[in-house]
């Protein structure tokens, strides 16, 4: 299907693609890679009388390491992710969740802040960023803010961005000593979106014990989110592998599991079960004491 007509718009910088955000406000949309809003203007599902390509702005293009955080500019390919000498060295659950996106084609061209702003429900990009304590910039004409990655996605394709702010960067916090990463998936095998994507970060102490651990599912429920009594069950505590199955027994816990002709939401949960422990286990196996 051919999509509605519109105004095409090739900011090249920053402040010019505010302003005209800014001008048109709702009834305008941000273009970066073009693999979620492109589809939605195909279907009339989106139709925009103004698009806002952004996918020229140099300045947004960057990933790079400040007093122990990295911070990657909402332009940043997949594959970017993926191939980051710095990323691997400082963030590798970055890396490790970005190859597991989509297909060559996908990843040389869609980018980490699209992902987020589109908040798909089955995508990979927000469970990592959640178990990371991330932090999302959003930006406007008005100024700048940085929300908590546990405050940004709302709800199915809703995020706390507002009809005129751009998400501009992404901030996350890098490997700790003693610590370790571990992303696992379960492909859905026509679009490659999550039925089940599990991430974590676990760092462990001087004597063994979890000091810190962080886990982030996606393509469960409506949205993204934290397992709370996962991480609660772990933390303190030393993470023998029947703590670590007891634990990730609690990956569904209070959640509406989505269902769909692929997948029931009884097989989703259990999903989310098996494949929680499994990347609690990669964690660990990366993870050593302080």
């Amino acid at each position: 299907m051919i999509p509605e007509a519109f105004d095409y718009h090739v900011p090249k910088t920053l402040a010019e693609a505010l302003r005209l955000l800014g001008q048109f406000g709702g009834e305008a949309k941000v273009l970066a890679g073009g693999h979620s809003l492109v589809p939605l203007m195909k279907l009339r599902l989106a139709a925009p009388k103004h698009v806002i390509d952004i996918g020229r702005i140099a300045e947004l293009r960057y990933i790079r390491e400040d007093n122990g955080k990295i911070q990657i500019g909402a332009l940043a390919t997949h594959f970017e992710l993926e191939s980051s000498e710095v990323l691997k060295k400082k963030c590798p659950l970055l890396p490790e969740t970005a190859k597991e996106i989509g297909d060559v084609q996908v990843r040389n061209k869609g980018t980490l802040g699209g992902s987020l702003a589109h908040a798909d429900p089955a995508a990979d990009w927000p469970a990592a960023v959640l178990s990371l304590d991330g932090e999302i910039k959003a930006s406007s004409t008005r100024g700048e803010r940085w929300i908590p990655a546990r405050d940004f996605i709302q709800g199915v394709f809703t995020t706390s961005l507002k009809p005129d702010e751009i998400l501009t960067a992404v901030r996350v916090p890098a490997l700790p000593l003693g610590g370790g990463d571990g992303y696992l998936k379960l492909h859905h095998p026509a679009s490659g979106f999550a039925i089940v994507g599990v991430a974590v970060r676990m760092v462990l102490g001087a004597k063994g014990t979890v000091d810190q651990v962080s886990v982030g599912l996606t393509g469960v429920g409506p949205k993204a989110y934290r397992a709370g009594g996962v991480e609660k069950s772990l933390l303190g505590k030393p993470p023998s592998a029947k703590r670590i199955e007891e634990a990730a027994a609690q990956a569904a816990e209070g959640i509406e599991a989505n269902s769909d002709l692929y997948a029931s939401a009884e097989y989703r949960a259990h999903l989310a079960r098996v494949y929680t422990r499994r990347a609690l286990e990669k964690a660990l196996e990366r993870a050593s004491p302080k």
